[in-house]
């Protein structure tokens, strides 16, 4: 029987792991719903933004500092590649995003070597406090992230719900037709929402900093996690990436306490599970072209 203390770890650190997959899938979700485009290149944004985080946070002794420097820096990024490369291929069939944007994460991560080498780069936890749950010891920080992806979710529903640029682009994930009918400028609905994209997975990589040491494969060891995650949640659903990322870091937590290799294959049958009974996904819709 596996002991309490054990359990309680476990789920926490399942909880955290689930907030930075959720924040890390999120733009892969947004891209997807309103442009229909993957963009495997968000995950070079959670690179960026770990490897900020790290150099800001070396520089001015400040973590917090360095994470929002990260979120900054992943969304200038972002934007740029967002013009210099995607505006050029929207038009284009799903598969070619998907290649180019693996390119794109391929090419990121010769950079990031060159900038800053090859050796692993410890990042500072910026709350070293712990507290105590039914006797367990348990980091603050994790808390922390669990409580800055929920507030980021909340956000992002908020946004899409209540403003009227939100509201613009979640028409737009049902239908860019429709948007483009009324006069919207879809152009720089896809330009902002690549944007907010690739800031979200820099603060993924920025609040997963602490809790890893930064390395260049950092974005590319995820990638079947992010796949995963958007997967079992369903394509362009915001709800589904919310409910899914949690899923797969219980599964990969709780899977590792039980048996190493679980932590692994787990999270691989759940997935295949679900595609058989709904091939959409848990919340995701028909696959349709933009």
């Amino acid at each position: 029987m596996m002991d309490l203390n054990l359990l309680i770890s476990g789920v926490i650190f399942g909880l955290s792991m689930g907030s930075i997959f959720f924040l890390m899938t999120i733009g892969l979700s947004l891209c997807f719903g309103l442009m229909r485009i993957i963009s495997l290149d968000q995950l070079l944004y959670y690179s960026v933004g770990g490897y900020i985080t790290y150099s800001l946070g070396l520089y001015t002794g400040n973590v917090w500092i360095g994470a929002i420097g990260g979120i900054a820096v992943a969304a200038v990024v972002a934007f740029l590649i967002e013009r210099f490369v995607f505006l050029r291929i929207y038009a284009r069939e799903i598969t070619f995003s998907m290649i180019t944007s693996f390119g794109l994460l391929i090419g990121g991560i010769g950079v990031i070597k060159a900038i800053w080498g090859n050796v692993p780069r410890p990042v500072p936890v910026p709350m070293d406090a712990q507290m105590s749950i039914i006797g367990t010891e348990v980091p603050v920080y994790r808390f922390a992230v669990v409580v800055l992806a929920l507030l980021v979710y909340a956000g992002i529903w908020a946004f899409l719900n209540k403003t009227i640029i939100g509201k613009a682009i979640r028409a737009g994930i049902e239908n860019v037709e429709h948007v483009e009918g009324l006069g919207i400028n879809v152009g720089r609905l896809f330009t902002l929402t690549f944007i907010i994209a690739g800031a979200l997975s820099g603060l993924a990589g920025g609040l997963h900093a602490p809790l890893i040491m930064v390395y260049p494969d950092m974005g590319l060891e995820v990638l079947a996690f992010a796949f995963m995650v958007v997967i079992i949640g369903g394509l362009g659903s915001i709800h589904g990436t919310f409910v899914s990322a949690f899923l797969v870091g219980q599964v990969v937590s709780i899977g590792s306490l039980i048996y190493a290799p679980l932590a692994q294959m787990a999270p691989f049958a759940i997935m295949l599970l679900i595609l058989l009974v709904k091939p959409t996904g848990l919340f995701g819709s028909q696959l349709l072209k933009r």
